[in-house]
């Protein structure tokens, strides 16, 4: 095994560890939005309080994904971006409101805080594994994708060199 062939793995392990870490801290301050409000909205029905808790957590965090969890990586078009990050919110959204709507409705738990605040928690798991995949792949690209020059590429966007 060739010395640059180690460094680079333990180059790409350690930039996984950070945009983990980041995008965890990240994560958690969207899960406590979500999650308070959430609760806060939630005798108003469950679908308009999921609705408002993760709209409010994706604004939030988008700029703190944008500027921390993935800081490293390429600017693409500023648009592509976040009309890319504000679509996969959409869809994560759209999941949990059919998990919730099942729940508060064929199975009647629509007044039971407690099992609806569970399946909340499931679908905020289940969201964040396919975020962060998507959020890779779609909208904080490596520098390598962005260079290779995707068609909707802004070549006017400063470019940010990834650091290791």
């Amino acid at each position: 095994m060739s010395h640059s062939f180690v460094d680079r793995v333990r180059g790409s392990w350690r930039l996984l560890v950070k945009e983990l870490a980041a995008f965890g801290f990240v994560g958690a301050i969207g899960f406590i939005i979500d999650l308070s409000l959430f609760n806060f909205f939630f005798n108003d029905g469950q679908i308009f309080a999921k609705t408002i808790s993760t709209t409010v957590a994706t604004v939030v965090t988008y700029v703190g994904n944008r500027y921390l969890s993935f800081s490293h990586r390429a600017r693409s078009n500023l648009g592509r971006e976040a009309g890319f990050f504000f679509l996969i919110n959409l869809i994560a959204l759209v999941g949990a409101l059919a998990v919730i709507a099942v729940f508060s409705y064929p199975l009647h738990f629509k007044h039971h805080i407690v099992v609806m605040n569970v399946v909340n928690l499931a679908t905020i798991g289940l969201g964040t594994v396919f975020r962060f995949w998507a959020y890779k792949r779609f909208v904080f690209l490596h520098p390598d994708r962005v260079a290779a020059g995707l068609p909707d590429d802004d070549p006017n966007e400063q470019q940010v060199p990834q650091t290791v």
